[in-house]
């Protein structure tokens, strides 16, 4: 059995093997290489971020966390003036309006964001196509404001908004294109998009993977921050909690292959 937290290398392909349980985050949907390389392994590969025990992904829940967390870091800092941005301070100052953050998507990142956001002042809209999501989020956040996901909504938006955040999931699948080229020119420059759905090819047209060597780059006027690696920065915060999860559910698996 290996055991990993990010998905194998290329380098790693030819060392898989038939007799082999692989136990990591795989998100095969944003790789076709690695997909077609696990199946001619003949390995048998369990994704972290497909395990749901109840309505829960508990593999995938600490990472979220932390990546909805660090999105509101990274974007507040690509706004600064140094890096490109437009200047603005999300949580403003007296006599100066706060900035604006959009949160497409309100799962466990998507929530974790918006509270980073709201924690530092910032104006913020949270948006998610299910209506009892949107009315639990209203009272237990109701310093930020919900909105039902819609093109219609998001075009709406763009002109007004610093910080985009795209926190889209559909479990184990592709995540959609919902913010498109058309709707980032409608942003002002210097804005910055921050897209976690990219380890399942990102939610928006214009996302692609980036590293920490060269994190950022500039698509319609606006700073894209699309690091697939993100949580190596802060891998402690979730150590604990994932590893926990990881040996007992790896273990009950083995022990079930065993039988």
């Amino acid at each position: 059995m290996i055991v990993k937290v990010k998905e194998p290398l290329e380098s790693e392909f030819s060392l898989l093997r038939k007799d082999q349980i692989l136990f990591t985050y795989l998100h095969l949907a944003a790789s076709k290489a690695l997909t077609k390389a696990l199946l001619k392994s003949g390995a048998t590969s369990v994704a972290y971020e497909t395990i749901q025990v109840g309505n829960r992904l508990p593999l995938l829940e600490p990472m979220s966390e932390i990546a909805g967390r660090m999105s509101v870091v990274m974007g507040a800092n690509f706004l600064a003036k140094y890096n490109g941005g437009s200047g603005v301070l999300l949580g403003g100052v007296p006599g100066v309006l706060p900035g604006r953050v959009v949160v497409v998507g309100g799962g466990t990142s998507g929530v974790n964001a918006a509270r980073m956001a709201t924690g530092l002042g910032a104006d913020v809209t949270i948006l998610d196509v299910d209506l009892e999501r949107l009315r639990l989020l209203d009272l237990a956040m109701s310093v930020a404001n919900t909105l039902y996901s819609s093109e219609a909504n998001l075009q709406e938006l763009m002109p007004d908004c610093d910080l985009l955040i795209g926190a889209v999931l559909l479990p184990g699948a592709k995540a959609p294109k919902l913010i498109t080229r058309a709707m980032l020119r409608k942003m002002k420059r210097g804005s910055v998009l921050v897209d976690i759905s990219i380890d399942q090819g990102g939610c928006a047209e214009t996302s692609r993977a980036t590293t920490h060597l060269d994190p950022v780059y500039v698509e319609e006027g606006v700073t894209h921050y699309d690091h697939a690696s993100r949580l190596r920065t802060h891998r402690h915060a979730g150590a604990h909690q994932r590893n926990l999860s990881v040996c007992r559910i790896a273990g009950r698996f083995w022990f079930r292959r065993r039988l």
